[in-house]
C-alpha cells in the first residue's frame, strides 16, 4: 500500500525515466546487453518499475500513469527477453562500433601499461643510438639487417631512385600487402599469447619493440630524414602501432587473471570472465592490422616525387 502518491512517484520516477533511456540505448545498438554487469542493472531497473507498477493498480485517479508503466515495462519485457536470442547472433558493425570500445575501455589500464613499456623501450632504443651511433644501430636495426649496413640518407635516396623510375610493387601489392598483414598480426598475437607467461612474455616484447622503434625513429632525426620518416611510418603505424599496443593489451589482461591481483575467484572463474574481453580486443588488433597492411603496400612504400610527403603526412595525422 502506498501512504502518500505524490511522494512515490517523486522518489520512483528518475528510475523509470532511466530505464527508459536505456532501453532505448538498447533498441538503438548503443548498449552491450552481453556485459552481464549491463544485464543485471537493467534487469533490476526492470524488476522494480514492475513492482511500482503492481503497487498502483489500485488507484483508479491515476490512469496516465498506469498507462506510462505498462508500457516501459512492455518494453522491457520485450527487450530484456529478445536480447537472449539476438545477442547471439554476430553483427560485425555492432561489434566494430560498439563491442570493440566498450571492451578496450573496460580493460583501458592494460592499454596504458602497453603504451609506457613501448615508451620506456623506444626511450632506451634512442639513448643507444644517440651514445653510440654505429653500435647502436646494429642494436636498432637488429630484426632488419640489411638496413643496419647503410646510413638512413642512403636508403631514402636508392629508395626514392628507385620510385622515380619504376613501380617496386607493380604486379604484387597484393602479394606484399597480405605478407605485412601476416607478420604485423603474428606479432601482435605474440604479445597476446605471451600473456599465459604470467605477463612477462608481453613486457619483454612490448619493451624489445618499443627499443627497435625508438632507435629507428633517432637514427632518421639524427641523420636529417625527419620528414621521410613521418611519411613513411604515420600512413600505416598509426593504426600498426596502437593495434600491436592492444595486442599488449589482451595479453596483460591474460598474465592479470593467471596472477589473480585483488581477487578470490578461481583461476577458472576469473578467465571464464575475461576471455570474451581478450578474444575482442585480439579480433580488433587483427582488423586494425589488416588496415594497416593495405596503408603499407599501397600508400607507405611509395615515396616522392611519385607521392609528395605532404600528403603522407597530412594523410596519416588524420
Amino acid at each position: 500500500m502506498i501512504a502518500d502518491l505524490k511522494t512515490f512517484i517523486e522518489r520512483e520516477k528518475p528510475h523509470w525515466e532511466e530505464l527508459e533511456r536505456e532501453l532505448k540505448r538498447v533498441r538503438e545498438g548503443l548498449a552491450d546487453m552481453i556485459d552481464l554487469a549491463y544485464s543485471r542493472k537493467l534487469l533490476s531497473m526492470f524488476q522494480r518499475t514492475s513492482s511500482d507498477l503492481a503497487r498502483i493498480q489500485g488507484y483508479s485517479a491515476e490512469p496516465e500513469l498506469k498507462t506510462y508503466l505498462e508500457t516501459l515495462v512492455g518494453n522491457g519485457y520485450a527487450e530484456i527477453h529478445s536480447s537472449t536470442h539476438s545477442s547471439r547472433r554476430f553483427a560485425p558493425w555492432r561489434w566494430l562500433v560498439c563491442t570493440f570500445p566498450q571492451t578496450f575501455r573496460r580493460q583501458a589500464w592494460g592499454f596504458w601499461v602497453s603504451f609506457w613499456l613501448t615508451i620506456a623501450g623506444m626511450v632506451l632504443g634512442a639513448i643507444v643510438v644517440a651514445v653510440d651511433p654505429i653500435e647502436g644501430r646494429e642494436v636498432a636495426f637488429g630484426a632488419f639487417p640489411d638496413h643496419a649496413a647503410t646510413t638512413p640518407s642512403q636508403r631514402v635516396a636508392m629508395e626514392e631512385k628507385q620510385d622515380a623510375k619504376h613501380d617496386r610493387l607493380a604486379g604484387h601489392k597484393a602479394t606484399f600487402s597480405a605478407q605485412l598483414m601476416q607478420n604485423n598480426i603474428s606479432v601482435s598475437f605474440r604479445a597476446f599469447a605471451f600473456g599465459m607467461t604470467y605477463g612477462l612474455g608481453t613486457v619483454l616484447l612490448l619493451f624489445y619493440n618499443g627499443v627497435i622503434l625508438g632507435g629507428i625513429s633517432l637514427d632518421y632525426i639524427m641523420d636529417g630524414q625527419l620528414v621521410f620518416l613521418l611519411g613513411w611510418l604515420l600512413p600505416h603505424g598509426s593504426f600498426e602501432i596502437p593495434a600491436i599496443l592492444i595486442g599488449g593489451q589482451a595479453g596483460l589482461v591474460a598474465g592479470r587473471a593467471l596472477i589473480g591481483w585483488g581477487t578470490s575467484h578461481s583461476l577458472r572463474a576469473r578467465f571464464r570472465k575475461i576471455v570474451p574481453d581478450m578474444a575482442t580486443l585480439a579480433g580488433g588488433a587483427s582488423v586494425m592490422l589488416v588496415w594497416a597492411g593495405l596503408n603499407e603496400a599501397f600508400f607507405s612504400q611509395y615515396h616522392a616525387p611519385v607521392l609528395p610527403y605532404w600528403i603522407k603526412i597530412t594523410y596519416g595525422t588524420l
